[in-house]
């Protein structure tokens, strides 16, 4: 075998050298592309080398592993500009032949910083190309290639299109993230151990060591992944006599990866193995989140992003009364409203990080598009509370009595789910967090089980008679208690108004409110028309006047520039740069990861982050302090969070000076909690 693979990677050599005089049909396709094509002097700015493989080839990682070898650039490059090393995704471990490669057989892309001085004169040409060299295989033959790459710049005003910054962020978000602390190594004869400082929460999905560092290991060797308390210990075959630090990537699940920088020294004994791929999943696991998601959404019904919806709730039990059949009915529908909803919502985050996207849980919140249309729904609910019409949900006359319950409880229900799930409460974010390396089939019960909390109180009312006695009984008092009701539901729809001028750059509350007015005209010509006589083409095309106008803004929201990140925090932003400069500093770090549309996140901040007496203790005790805003989603953040065993908001982290790992805090802050962490 050792001769096999000398033989393989001499005929490679060979052929790379060889190659400047044969012409070939390339097997791998390669574009430079530039993030901003008009870099700004003394800026930094990104360029991507997006690798496109033929079907059944692979390209290669910095390391190739037992038979190939990454990327080559002779840079050609403008003066005053510099470009660093490419920076690589998290690859596959691919065995062919009993040889371990570590390859991509998808299209990838590799990502670099071009420095441009700040002598550089506007309108200076900035094109960039170099000489590109790599080797593509398959289980067939490898092939050395090589092509001329270029993209073409000019200095300007560092603008970056909104399409180009889309692409580059995902391209980032699959890079893998640097480690803030270093792990350490030990051979002890053929057998090499490795630790690595993750915290126990962290989630490790079907994890691999890629060894950036040569004559270390034996690549095709099996690894065997343990922890112990807050270490991960690897061990595996070794095969070289390389010495002193050791730089290597931990994969931790599809796309996600950690790098990290290994110093010769002790590493701990090895502890509860951790399941690979294959060896099926962790059912304590399973059951823990499922169990986790069912009482979060039983204690998601006190949090405050529950409150406003609690109107609707209140209205269909009393409007239930006492009959036993008609709850039953209505708990059930709203029990299937909840349920399909999330199942609903889970599968579409699941689909999305199938396809490569970096989102997590309340992803549809982060779409101004769906936030508005949120808010128009809540405007018709609101108006429908106060009298303004009626819907078939919540009467309209004896027809359609028989099935206005179950049809309102459904809707109720998928109402509460789309509306609650957005913030985690206590035991949730963990639950949520499981899904992260859990298959799908297994994943989507523990969304089901988040809707089956929620509605868990609404079904017990109409399934236990002693409690649904205890209800009011139907009376008069009825509509008032209705009316008094849209209160709430008003305010939230002011709430989601508030959230779209965060959203939306530009964005003006009179675009809003004639957007409400327009509603509010589609809903008193909508009931004139099905009042009056003429119900003809007339006041068909007078009912498009407003939807039309609702329509155009609707357009303005889907495609207006994002807002940047709320400057209304205590603290600066975060990037992992910025927590590896604050970590480096000694002081107490305290980083929370916030979203405009997260309301529990702004009551922990209201009463607890941004109280006077907290502020003082952070001062008094140096702590620096460090925001992740994910109001409209960042993939950085979302792979921050998932590093951590999460998937939504909020996260908090405390990171102490002399700590190996943040420790993670309550999702419900209080000023004696934050104030003790600081003291202490």
């Amino acid at each position: 075998m050792t001769v096999l693979r000398a033989i393989l990677a001499l005929l490679a050599l060979i052929g790379l050298a060889l190659a400047p005089a044969r012409a070939q049909t390339p097997h791998m396709t390669a574009k430079l592309v530039a993030e901003s094509p008009a870099p700004a002097p003394g800026s930094t700015t990104s360029v991507a080398l997006t690798m496109t493989p033929d079907k059944g080839s692979h390209g290669y990682w910095l390391n190739g592993g037992d038979a190939g070898f990454g990327l080559e650039v002779e840079w050609n490059l403008p003066e005053g500009v510099t470009v660093a090393p490419f920076r690589y995704p998290v690859p596959e471990a691919l065995t062919l032949f009993g040889m371990m490669n570590h390859a991509y057989e998808h299209p990838y892309a590799l990502l670099a910083d071009v420095q441009v001085d700040r002598s550089i004169a506007p309108g200076t040409d900035l094109t960039l190309t170099g000489l590109a060299r790599w080797l593509v295989c398959s289980d067939k033959l490898c092939v050395p290639e090589k092509a001329v790459i270029s993209v073409a710049m000019k200095a300007g005003d560092g603008k970056i299109g909104a399409a180009s910054r889309t692409q580059f962020d995902q391209w980032r978000a699959r890079l893998p993230q640097p480690l803030d602390r270093p792990g350490t190594w030990e051979r002890k004869g053929e057998i090499l151990r490795f630790a690595v400082p993750l915290p126990e929460g962290t989630a490790l999905d079907a994890p691999h060591l890629f060894l950036e560092t040569q004559n270390v290991a034996d690549y095709a060797a099996p690894q065997r992944f343990s922890r112990n308390g807050d270490w991960i210990v690897i061990e595996t075959r070794a095969k070289g006599d390389a010495a002193g630090p050791v730089a290597a990537l931990v994969k931790s699940g599809d796309g996600r990866g950690l790098t990290v920088d290994f110093n010769p020294g002790t590493v701990p004994a090895a502890g509860e193995p951790i399941a690979m791929r294959g060896s099926g999943i962790d059912m304590a696991l399973f059951w823990t989140a499922l169990g986790g998601a069912i009482l979060g959404g039983l204690i998601l019904n006190l949090m405050p992003c529950v409150f406003p919806i609690l109107s609707l709730k209140a209205l269909s039990l009393a409007r239930s009364g006492g009959d036993a059949r008609d709850a039953k009915v209505e708990a059930l529908a709203y029990t299937a409203g909840a349920v399909v909803t999330a199942l609903l919502l889970g599968g579409a985050l699941l689909a999305l990080r199938a396809a490569g996207e970096q989102v997590g849980w309340a992803f549809q919140l982060q779409h101004p598009v769906s936030v508005f249309i949120l808010m128009l729904l809540a405007v018709a609910i609101t108006l429908n509370l106060a009298g303004a019409y009626e819907l078939p949900s919540f009467g309209g006359g004896q027809k359609l009595a028989s099935q206005g319950g179950a049809a309102g409880g459904f809707w109720t229900g998928a109402l509460a789910a789309f509306v609650a799930t957005p913030c985690s409460g206590p035991l949730l974010g963990a639950a949520l967090g499981a899904t992260l390396v859990l298959p799908a089939w297994a994943a989507l019960p523990v969304f089901g089980g988040l809707g089956l909390g929620l509605a868990l109180p609404f079904l017990a009312v109409g399934f236990v008679p002693g409690l649904r006695n205890r209800l009011p009984k139907p009376g008069p008092w009825m509509a008032t208690f209705r009316k008094w009701m849209a209160v709430p539901m008003g305010l939230t729809a002011v709430a989601l108004g508030w959230l779209l001028t965060q959203q939306v750059e530009g964005l003006r509350w009179g675009d809003l409110i004639s957007a409400l007015a327009a509603s509010v005209g589609f809903v008193g010509l909508y009931r004139h028309w099905m009042k009056g006589p003429d119900r003809g083409h007339v006041g068909k095309l007078l009912l498009l006047v407003p939807l039309v106008a609702v329509g155009a803004l609707a357009y303005q929201v889907g495609t207006a520039t994002p807002s940047a990140a709320s400057a209304e925090v205590r603290g600066d932003t975060f990037t992992p740069e910025a927590l590896a400069k604050a970590r480096a500093s000694g002081k107490p770090v305290f980083v929370y990861f916030t979203a405009d549309w997260c309301l529990s996140c702004k009551a922990n901040e209201a009463g607890a982050i941004n109280r006077e007496a907290v502020q003082a203790a952070f001062d008094k005790a140096g702590v620096l302090t460090l925001v992740g805003d994910w109001t409209n989603g960042d993939p950085v953040i979302t792979r921050t969070l998932a590093e951590h065993g999460r998937n939504s908001v909020p996260l908090y982290l405390w990171y102490k000076p002399d700590a190996a790992e943040p420790e993670i805090l309550p999702q419900i802050l209080t000023p004696g909690l934050l104030t003790g962490k600081a003291g202490g």
